[in-house]
Order: structure tokens, then C-alpha cells, then sequence
């Protein structure tokens, strides 16, 4: 059987869409499990080792409707998942003649276009993004009701060794840690001074920290974090994606709210920490990440009107930097 899991957003997402390969390859071994992602999502995807392949959706998405079409014919696929709803794709599949087409009933283009139809909704679920993605696979009859800790054993995540050069720069195992304070615009965030005050408190430990991040992202905290931390490593700019994921398994510690490098970090086994709000549907209750070593700091007000009107979450803010530095200890 030839399986295609699309999920073509973003990093994190992604992540919590590796497991469902996982448990298809438990079902069934001899299937070959392939993923069409972004750009951006091939260095992640390629890590699970129940990921036969990887197609970079950016390489056919300009492409003639003729040329997509004959390519994914090509593919010779008996089923095609929606991981993520894309309304082009879902028309595409169809007129593929692809046996079976799985997307979620509450879009109205897979009524269309798809001919299983599991009937979920991820907006008022109080279900982990991670188990409602497994619920699509019911139409495989494979059984979607596990538990978290079940759901992140079929990760099979395994980044490729670090660089020599990357190596060299790591403290003795136990004493990294590694800051993603931003998350470009994708969820709230704990707040550079939070960050700044963490970094004196941590350096007070012998933890050798590293900050990451796209280059923009340095823009906005080199500034803030580095001017009175001269010990601090900035790596924000320096790394190519794979690159960033080999470091981050080679580390001990991430701490960042809800993004990418974050669920990263949980799938590779390190300890991961990360800082939510409590409202929906941004709480670690849809999107924890999920590992061996992972765990959340959560705001207390459930009711925030801050958080619910876009301006910065006080609640999350008020998460003290003792506080983390005391789970990461």
C-alpha cells in the first residue's frame, strides 16, 4: 500500500504530523509511507525514519494542472491523506482517481472531492492536534484512541549526527541550553525581558546558552539579549534547518513557547519546555510537545481578556523565570 500524508504548513504542525506515519508502518511494515510538505519541512520530515519520501509541494505548485496531475498519477498512491485542507490538492487527488481520499467532514471541498470523510472538528476538540491527525487514519481502520506518551514513541525521529564544527561549541552533556524566544507571529511569546532575566539566572547554574532563530528574529533580540551577556552564543541566522535540528538533539535543554524548534526538541528527547497561555485554542492542551522529557508552563488565567483581544499575554508573562529555571532543574 502507497500512503501520502499532506500537511503543507508550517514546522510545528508537521511535527505532530510525523507520528501518523509511524503508526500506519506499525499496521502495516511493507507500506511505503510518503509526505508532501513545504520547502521549509524537508529537513524535519526527512528525520522520521517511517518517512520512505519526501515531495516539496513549492517544486509542483506553479506546475501546469496537466503536469501536477500526471506527476501525482505517477506516484501510483492508494490513499491519499488530508492532513491539512488545501482545496487544490483535494481536487487534484480526485482527478488522480486515487482509491481512497480521507479529509475531515467539516470542509466542505472534501465533500467534493474525498470519499472518507471522518467527522471531527478541531477548533472546539479538547483533544491534542497530534490525536485529532490520527483520527484521519481511521478510515485505514487504524485505531486512533492512544494516549500522548503512546502518540510520541512513533515519532522515529532520528536527526542526522552534528557537524564537527557545530559539535565543538557545546559545553559537557548536561550544561546546554537553548533559547528560542521568538516565533514569528505563529503564537504568543513569553517576552525578552522574561528571556534576559532567565539567561542571568541560568548562567548563574553553568548552563551554556545559545540563542536561535531566523536572522530577522536576531534583529529583534540581539540588542536586548546579548549586550550584557557577552556569554552568550547567538545562532540566530547561522544554520540551515537541518543544521538547527541535528544542534537541538545534541543540546540537553530548549526552552520557547509553542513553535517548531520546540516540538523539535520534544521528538529528539531532550528537555523540552514550553510556555503557553491557557486560552483556546493556543493551550498546551491542543498543542504540548510531546516526549520522554517535554512539559509545559501553562498562564493561570484561563479568562484573559488580554490574551483574547491579540495584546500581550499577561498571563503568560507572568510565568517567572524562576519558575522555569526551577523545571529545567
Amino acid at each position: 500500500m502507497n500512503i501520502l500524508l499532506s500537511r503543507t504548513d508550517s514546522i510545528g504542525d508537521v511535527m505532530l504530523s510525523l507520528p501518523m506515519a509511524g503508526l500506519i508502518k506499525q499496521h502495516w511494515p511493507e507500506a511505503k509511507v510518503v509526505f508532501l510538505g513545504r520547502t521549509y519541512t524537508r529537513a524535519v520530515v526527512e528525520c522520521s525514519q517511517f518517512v520512505d519520501d519526501f515531495y516539496d509541494w513549492n517544486a509542483y505548485e506553479k506546475r501546469s494542472e496537466n503536469e501536477q496531475l500526471q506527476w501525482l498519477k505517477s506516484l501510483k498512491l492508494d490513499a491519499f491523506v488530508h492532513v491539512f485542507p488545501n482545496k487544490k490538492l483535494a481536487r487534484l487527488a480526485k482527478a488522480a482517481q486515487i482509491p481512497i481520499r480521507i479529509g475531515t467532514a467539516h470542509r466542505h471541498f472534501h465533500w467534493i472531492n474525498c470519499n472518507r470523510l471522518p467527522a471531527f472538528s478541531r477548533k472546539k476538540s479538547d483533544l491534542h492536534e497530534a490525536q485529532l491527525n490520527l483520527k484521519l487514519l481511521q478510515p485505514l481502520g487504524i485505531n486512533s484512541e492512544l494516549s500522548l506518551p503512546q502518540i510520541a514513541a512513533y515519532y522515529g525521529f532520528q536527526p542526522k549526527p552534528l557537524a564537527t564544527n557545530w559539535l565543538e561549541i557545546l559545553a559537557p552533556k548536561g550544561h546546554n541550553l537553548i533559547l528560542h524566544t521568538k516565533s514569528k507571529g505563529s503564537a504568543r511569546e513569553w517576552g525578552l525581558d522574561n528571556f534576559s532575566q532567565l539567561i542571568d539566572l541560568a548562567l548563574e547554574k553553568e548552563f551554556k546558552i545559545f540563542l536561535t532563530g531566523t536572522e530577522d528574529e536576531g534583529k529583534l533580540f540581539r540588542e536586548k539579549l546579548l549586550r550584557n551577556h557577552p556569554k552568550v552564543v547567538d545562532l540566530s541566522g547561522k544554520m540551515q534547518l537541518d543544521e538547527l535540528v541535528s544542534f537541538i538533539a545534541a543540546s540537553d535543554f530548549l526552552v520557547a513557547a509553542s513553535t517548531g524548534p520546540l516540538h523539535i526538541a520534544a521528538a529528539s528527547g531532550i528537555g523540552a519546555l514550553g510556555i503557553f497561555p491557557p486560552i483556546r485554542p493556543m493551550h498546551p492542551g491542543r498543542w504540548a510537545p510531546l516526549g520522554s522529557r517535554a512539559q509545559v508552563l501553562v498562564g493561570e488565567d484561563e479568562h484573559c481578556k488580554k490574551c483574547q483581544n491579540g495584546e500581550a499575554c499577561q498571563c503568560m508573562m507572568q510565568i517567572s523565570p524562576q519558575q522555569v529555571l526551577q523545571a529545567l532543574l
